[in-house]
Formats: structure tokens, sequence, C-alpha cells
């Protein structure tokens, strides 16, 4: 059968395709039940992603006196809510794409991840550059507290990953045997960065309220409860979106045609079954 299919191109491309969906099918799970609850996980960590980003912007605008771009405490404030617009709220949904576009062309979910990383790529960077202006403004020492050491590893191994996904998937130089091997890592620094970025919120949120209310942060003032209002939201906005992504059921189904044509064409025809985010 194979001699006759490499005698027809076209059969031996249907021939792949046919194989490949039966491996395939073979390791799927029985019940697909639980693809049912994806849009209600999806939408609960939009709303705590909303959430958390919305009780920033109180937190720096009511409590802490708005926002300003002058080198003062004022444009101290955009820090925080730049970070947890881009390196939580934004990160987090660049990384669910691949299950909430779970039917689209994998080209254009590649690009909306790209995107969106993009997006908290330049986010963060504004918010970096007013710490930096403040600190500057106000004679404060540089990079000497813990939330600044664990957030400045976390942006740049986030700046590192989104240059390694471009050069790799979406403007894909390297070999297919390669991204093979790089994928695993790519999906599992991509769930560390979150972790590390909630992480370096919750010292960064602890910090500035020792700075700022150390006197009555004992005596649960509305400021104090409303910070860690915050970290509790920030880490239930991360533990749903990590669930979401290593969850089984909700992986992006296979496309037997499109991987079998994609520039993946050259691995299925080594007989590697290539996987997906």
């Amino acid at each position: 059968m194979v001699c006759m299919t490499r005698s027809f191109p076209l059969l031996y491309r249907f021939h792949l395709i046919a194989c490949y969906y039966h491996e395939v099918m073979e390791g799927m799970p029985v019940s697909m039940g639980g693809l049912r609850t994806l849009p209600w996980y999806v939408a609960g960590s939009q709303v705590l992603g909303v959430a958390c980003v919305v009780i920033t912007g109180v937190w720096m605008g009511h409590y802490r006196g708005g926002y300003a771009w002058n080198g003062s405490a004022q444009e101290f404030n955009v820090h925080p809510l730049c970070m947890v617009l881009g390196l939580v709220f934004l990160y987090g949904d660049a990384v669910l794409v691949y299950r909430v576009f779970r039917n689209e062309t994998k080209r254009s979910v590649k690009i909306l991840h790209a995107l969106l990383h993009m997006m908290a790529l330049i986010i963060s960077i504004v918010g970096l550059v007013a710490v930096f202006d403040f600190h500057s403004a106000a004679k404060i020492p540089h990079m000497y507290s813990l939330h600044s050491w664990c957030g400045m590893l976390t942006f740049v191994l986030f700046f590192l990953q989104w240059l390694l996904g471009l050069g790799f998937f979406l403007f894909p130089w390297a070999s297919a045997r390669l991204r093979s091997w790089y994928l695993p890592l790519h999906v599992f620094f991509g769930l560390l960065l979150l972790a590390m970025s909630v992480g370096s919120c919750l010292l960064g949120i602890t910090e500035k309220l020792l700075f700022s209310i150390m006197e009555t942060y004992s005596r649960f003032s509305g400021e104090g409860v409303l910070a860690n209002i915050l970290g509790l939201l920030l880490v239930c906005f991360g533990v749903v979106v990590g669930y979401v992504v290593t969850r089984e059921d909700f992986r992006r189904p296979p496309n037997p045609e499109e991987e079998a044509l994609s520039v993946h064409f050259k691995t299925l025809s080594e007989g590697e079954i290539p996987s997906s985010p």
C-alpha cells in the first residue's frame, strides 16, 4: 500500500492524513463532556482579570493620588497598573488563545498570540520606565528589593520567550525537529512566567503597603484590605488560567489536513506527530 501511494503524490498525502487522524483518535479521551465547561472557566478568568486591573486602578487612583508623568509619586502609580494589565492580564489572555479559539486556523491563532504578547510587552515597558523615572527623580536607589529582582527577571525572560516564539513558530526559521524539541519548553516557560508575574505582583503589593501604610495596615485599613483582595484575585486568575491550559480536555482539537499539508509535512512524512500548545 505504501509503495502504491508513493507513486501517486495526492494519494500519499491522503494516506498521511488518514494515518495521523487514526493515531490522534486512538489517544483522544472517550468523554468530551468536560469541554462544555470551558466557556465558564474562560469567562471566570476574564472576570478575575478585569477585576484585578480595575482594583489596581482604584487603589492607585483613589488611595495613592492618581496618575501623572512628572517624576512624582503619581508617576510611580503608573507602574503597578501597567504591570498588572500587561504581564498578568494580557499575558494570561495570550496563553489562553489556543484554548479559546480552538477551531480557528493555527496561523491566525499564532498571530493573535504574538500580538497579545506584544501589547503586554509595550505596556510593561511603559510601567518599567515609570518606576525608574520616579526613582531617579526621588533619588531612590534602583533594583535593591526582592520585588525588583523578581520583576526584572520575569520581564527579561518574558521578552526572550516572545522573541524565541516569533523565531520558532510565527516566522519559523528552525527545522521541524528543532521546533518540536522547543515546543514543550515554550509551553512550560509560558506557565512559569505567568506564575512569576503573579508572584512579583504579590511582592510589590506587600512592599507598597509596608512603605505607605505600615502604621495602619495591621488595623485592617480600607487600603490594606483592598490590596489584599487584589493579591487573592491575582492568584485566582493565575490558577484558573493554568488549569485551563493544562487540562487535556481543553486542548486544541487536531486538524489532520492542516498539520499534514503545513510546515509540519516533512515531520509527518518521517513518522513524527507534531503537538500543539
